[in-house]
């Protein structure tokens, strides 16, 4: 144990490590007893019998219900991501600018957006389009609840992507743009080409974590009618009678495609700082002087 760890904590003696264990065994016990409840509370209910699980797992199970409820969750996520991200970054840089009446009102916007919980603004935008949008031919009123999916995911996210982007140029040594500044660039050449280039840089994995986070609040659409995986899950469970065993298989489909976002993001995250020196700090501004000479 390193001496900066030790002066957090003392290391557990004897007695201690053999009550961490007594501790541990106890825990570990009671979780099989209830799993073991649960179990035998489901095998009562006939909930365990093979032809449930068997419906929920068969070449119709997977063709009709989850592949299509998979691709229709892709599909919104996917979009919502770029037009986010794209949000993200227009009201980001707007937080950022050096007119105050500007700064206020984006502030104003991304604050609100904030403070309004998804699934209150996947509603709100449900009725936007089907009442006021689809009548004038827009759209189609099927469609109301896949545009309310993906704009109120862009929105919401959106807004928390230009928060990330303000705060983590705000955190960015006052060097940077005082580099940028030695070599001749505005204060908007140094936001665009220099610092939030560097806090995009910094804030990836908490970029890449509000992407999970969308593919995840994805799922509320289906409380507005929009069919993705929950939705199909649950149609499907409700044609059988074995709900518990599709939404089981699509919680592993959701925890599945989350491992491979957040490996891809892990990934991402170790050649960054392999290439910046062990970590995802900001370059020193000495460094940033000779990129952007070199650029020039």
């Amino acid at each position: 144990m390193s001496a900066q760890t030790s002066v957090l904590f003392d290391a557990p003696g004897p007695k201690a490590r053999r009550n961490i264990l007594i501790s541990n065994a106890i825990a570990l016990a009671v979780v099989l007893v209830v799993v073991i409840l649960v179990l035998m509370q489901l095998d009562r209910q006939d909930q365990l019998a093979p032809d449930k699980w068997v419906n929920a797992l068969n070449g119709n199970a997977w063709a009709n219900y989850y592949l299509p409820g998979l691709q229709f969750t892709l599909q919104s996520s996917g979009i919502a991501v770029v037009t986010a991200l794209v949000f993200g970054l227009v009201f980001g840089f707007l937080r950022l600018a050096p007119f105050a009446i500007i700064r206020g009102i984006s502030g104003v916007i991304v604050e609100f957006f904030r403070a309004v919980p998804v699934l209150v603004m996947m509603f709100f935008l449900y009725f936007f389009f089907s009442r006021v949008v689809a009548p004038t031919g827009l759209i189609a009123s099927a469609d109301a609840a896949y545009y309310g999916v993906i704009v109120g995911l862009t929105v919401y996210n959106g807004a928390v992507i230009a928060e990330l982007v303000r705060s983590g140029v705000k955190s960015l040594p006052k060097g940077q743009r005082e580099a940028a500044a030695a070599v001749g660039m505005t204060g908007n050449q140094s936001l665009r080409l220099v610092e939030v280039p560097q806090a995009l840089t910094a804030m990836l994995p908490s970029l890449l974590s509000q992407f999970v986070v969308i593919l995840k609040d994805s799922a509320l659409g289906y409380l507005i009618g929009f069919y993705e995986l929950l939705q199909y899950s649950r149609q499907l469970g409700s044609g059988y009678s074995n709900i518990l065993q599709t939404l089981v298989v699509a919680a592993l489909i959701f925890i599945v495609i989350n491992f491979i976002l957040t490996w891809l993001a892990t990934k991402l995250a170790g050649t960054l700082s392999s290439r910046t020196g062990g970590d995802t700090a900001p370059a020193t501004s000495t460094t940033m002087v000779s990129t952007i000479e070199v650029a020039k």
